[in-house]
């Protein structure tokens, strides 16, 4: 049976009828996205794959039980259930998700020029830095939607259905907290020149 033509919810069905093979078509047609948004949180790749199974393994229990009537809203049903399991691990490990990248790519290199001075790489350097951290000191719903944003380039949308609020509220966090870090960043360029 040819599945890539399927809609999710036909997908769905299929499984729950006792066909492995709907699961597997659900699971590689969106285990890209739902990877990423989990990686974005945690920065890190075992843990992320961790909460990914997780992630499905409720995801199976919901749907053998009967339990699941989210009608076509498949994937932003499940980048919740994973939304939920990070939360779950960061209230656990009593922290916060830190804006660095395993693997040494950081978003922030790729803003540089090449013929910059070594002066000007230094002062670029500390600034991203300073930035990293002021984004730490946000409220978590602000931080949250800023990391989901730049780092996991989603849309609004994806993340009012991931974080369970309306698309308003999403942009209005996000317009919070790049207000909150123009004011950190103006305290802190004060505070450079009194020195």
């Amino acid at each position: 049976m040819k599945l890539q033509g399927k809609s999710d919810q036909e997908l769905i069905h299929i499984y729950i009828a006792g066909q492995e093979t709907g699961l597997e078509e659900l699971v590689s047609r969106h285990k890209s996205k739902i990877y990423t948004s989990i990686y974005m949180l945690v920065k890190d790749q075992y843990l992320a794959e961790d909460i990914f199974q997780d992630t499905f393994i409720k995801v199976i229990n919901t749907l053998k039980t009967g339990k699941y009537n989210e009608e076509g809203k498949f994937l932003p049903w499940v980048l919740r259930i994973a939304h939920n399991l990070v939360i779950d691990y960061f209230r656990k490990e009593k922290r916060t998700p830190v804006i660095t990248s395993g693997d040494g790519f950081d978003i922030f290199d790729v803003l540089g020029f090449c013929d910059e001075s070594i002066e000007e790489q230094m002062v670029r350097n500390q600034t991203h830095q300073d930035l990293r951290k002021m984004i730490q000191l946000l409220p978590d719903e602000q931080k949250e939607v800023l990391i989901m944003r730049h780092y996991g380039e989603m849309s609004f949308k994806e993340i009012a259905d991931i974080t369970n609020v309306s698309i308003n509220t999403a942009l209005g966090r996000m317009r919070y907290a790049l207000n909150n870090l123009r004011k950190m960043f103006d305290a802190k360029e004060l505070s450079i020149k009194l020195i």
